[in-house]
């Protein structure tokens, strides 16, 4: 197997090597390297796992702001003036039929 290495990154791997832009190089790797990985001194490197801080997952884990208010709206959650500013929108915006 051959790594393709452009400023010391793994930027694809192949089983052979082709012609390339002279900024690149090609090293002999196993199967264990994927692109990504860096490449240094005839070693390669997988990258660090980053650690996403628990405020982020968290946030990203959430349904969208609309998904939650179309849950909130589709339970009837929303109170009579929520209830009755959504159905206005969709009345005025049916969703188009297939």
């Amino acid at each position: 197997m051959k790594a393709l290495i452009l400023n010391n990154i793994v930027v694809d791997l192949n089983e052979s090597e082709f012609p390339v832009s002279p900024e690149m190089s090609w090293a002999d790797c196993d199967d264990t390297v994927k692109v990504g990985y860096t490449y240094s001194n005839g070693t390669f490197t997988a990258p660090e796992t980053v650690e996403i801080p628990y405020s982020i997952a968290r946030k990203n884990a959430y349904p969208s702001i609309g998904d939650q208010l179309d849950m909130i709206f589709r339970a009837g959650l929303g109170g009579d003036e929520f209830q009755a500013a959504i159905q206005e929108v969709k009345d005025a915006h049916p969703k188009p039929t297939e």
